[in-house]
């Protein structure tokens, strides 16, 4: 059951800079109706500077309704034209020096939005999800694709089935004038279990679980159907016990997969 018990993201995202040198900071999703175009721009931005360039803006549009109503997002409906209109709003704040955009939820004209991101020319945005307008979205609009392999309306959980929805996605960037080999590909793989293989519904091995073997095999497997970002679950509700995950991963899984 839920408990509601949640952290800003964007705030975590900040903390983690600064206890951090190298590795990159991913939003993994950031709905993008959820906060004001100008605002989250600004938030993303100034996590940018603090880390030195190390953002990766991971989005989504969203799935509940009730949650858009409580922040006074744009209609639950409409929630996906209004995310293109952020982030065409996102890039005009974080590239020019006089933003401007105008659209039916955001516009944006006559401020000062400084300073710029590090990252030249802009923050990179990777589209998350799995469905058809998430692949058409990433296509058209994103710097890259974040899908999750688990989503049970649309599976990725065979490197095949990866690379057919992300010939989609290529196709939609082709479509759109974009150079689909530009892209950046990432995924989320949840589910994460180190010696213990867990079954899908026809009895198959889910990937990553099982031997570090086997799920170094998996790694290798996605990437070679290209995917180049692999983010695993390894979330847990006990600290310890995450802790505990990253260090078997690092010591037993990576070493496999390098």
């Amino acid at each position: 059951m839920s408990t509601g018990f949640c952290l800003e993201q964007i705030t975590c995202l900040a903390y983690a800079a600064a206890l951090t040198q190298r590795i990159r900071l991913l939003t993994s999703v950031l709905v993008v109706p959820h906060r004001p175009a100008i605002l989250a721009a600004k938030m993303l931005a100034t996590a940018d500077v603090l880390s030195k360039g190390r953002v990766t803006v991971g989005i989504g549009v969203g799935w509940m309704a009730e949650e858009m109503a409580a922040l006074g997002s744009p209609p639950y409906a409409k929630r996906g034209a209004a995310s293109d209109e952020y982030i065409g709003a996102f890039r005009a704040l974080w590239t020019q020096s006089a933003p401007a955009f105008a659209g039916e939820f955001v516009q944006v004209r006559d401020v000062i939005f400084e300073p710029k991101p590090v990252q030249k020319p802009r923050l990179p945005i990777w589209v998350g999800g799995e469905g058809k307008a998430a692949r058409r979205r990433a296509g058209r609009l994103g710097d890259g694709w974040y899908p999750t392999i688990r989503n049970p309306n649309e599976p990725l959980d065979t490197p095949s089935a990866f690379a057919s929805a992300l010939a989609d996605v290529r196709r939609h960037a082709q479509a759109a004038g974009r150079d689909p080999t530009a892209l950046d590909v990432g995924m989320f793989a949840p589910g994460y279990s180190l010696g213990s293989p867990q079954k899908a519904a026809d009895g198959r091995r889910m990937p990553f679980t099982g031997s570090a073997q086997a799920i170094a095999d998996d790694a290798r497997a996605y990437a070679a159907v290209g995917v180049n970002h692999i983010v695993i679950g390894l979330e847990s509700n006990s600290l310890k016990e995450y802790l505990d995950r990253v260090e078997s991963f690092a010591k037993e899984v990576v070493p496999l997969a390098a």
